[in-house]
């Protein structure tokens, strides 16, 4: 038994339902939107917790000089060669997304996915902040992916499903990303989240179907509790906060019936 983060090729798998390109023209269209005026084209990226790495690839594959940090040696050395095969140059550095020190500074920094729920605690979330304002350009961006707090706090069906199919290169995949029996802690605002993934046809030779069980801890961060770590790390501050990727007239509120998403643009202060 494997855990899911150990398998980056299934864990990528699982995650394909995102069109990355897209999310990355957004991306790129709120730096335009929220850097100052004359701050020019962003030319250098940083993706932090970056696991596969698909958002800093994208990044390269338009001609930014991208860096990728993971702590996990097995992402990073997917990450590379991913990188490789697609022949786009990609740095990949294995480190702590709350203690890493890469000496220069970023014109965009991305946490994306909700990776900021392995932050276990507000001293781990403001040493994290701490460490991004240190390598934000003083005209960069920061913007943090998390899930929308109504999947946690909301009476309703969560706005994202906890179990969806995937289809990529005749690879068909059944991922369930949580379980009705899992719980929040009321008190540390923690889940153990149970994820079963099935992979038919990924070519390893076996007719029975592939199965990866893992349980992976979750910390669920309120829209209040981000703007109280962002106050305390100090060096950012908050420029806008989105439901969803879109800019423009398609942009989401993240108070909006549409909001899936809790997407924060954070700039230095």
């Amino acid at each position: 038994m494997t855990g899911i983060y150990d398998d980056p090729w299934a864990y990528e798998l699982a995650c394909s339902f995102r069109e990355v390109p897209a999310e990355v023209e957004v991306l790129l269209a709120w730096c335009a939107e929220h850097r100052p005026e004359g701050a020019g084209p962003v030319r250098t990226v940083l993706e932090l917790a970056a696991g596969p790495a698909e958002h800093a690839r994208e990044m390269a594959r338009r001609g930014l000089t991208a860096t990728a940090l993971d702590l996990n040696p097995a992402m990073c050395a997917h990450a590379a060669a991913e990188a490789g095969r697609a022949g786009v140059a990609l740095e990949v550095v294995q480190d702590d997304m709350t203690r890493f020190d890469l000496g220069r500074r970023f014109d965009l920094v991305v946490t994306m996915l909700d990776s900021t729920s392995h932050l276990m605690t507000l001293d781990a979330f403001v040493a994290h902040l701490r460490r991004v304002a240190a390598h934000l350009a003083p005209d960069g961006l920061y913007v943090v992916e998390m899930s929308h707090p109504r999947d946690r706090l909301g009476g309703d069906e969560p706005s994202v499903s906890t179990g969806w199919t995937v289809e990529r290169g005749g690879v068909r995949a059944t991922v369930r990303w949580g379980e009705p029996s899992d719980r929040l802690d009321p008190i540390t605002q923690v889940s153990d989240d149970q994820v079963t993934m099935t992979i038919d046809g990924d070519g390893s030779g076996g007719r029975e179907p592939r199965v990866i069980r893992d349980v992976v801890p979750y910390r669920f961060w309120t829209a209040t509790e981000v703007d109280a770590a962002v106050r305390l790390a100090g060096g950012l501050a908050v420029a806008a906060q989105y439901g969803d990727f879109g800019a423009g007239e398609d942009a989401v509120p993240l108070t909006g019936p549409d909001a899936w998403r809790m997407l924060t643009v954070l700039r230095p202060a």
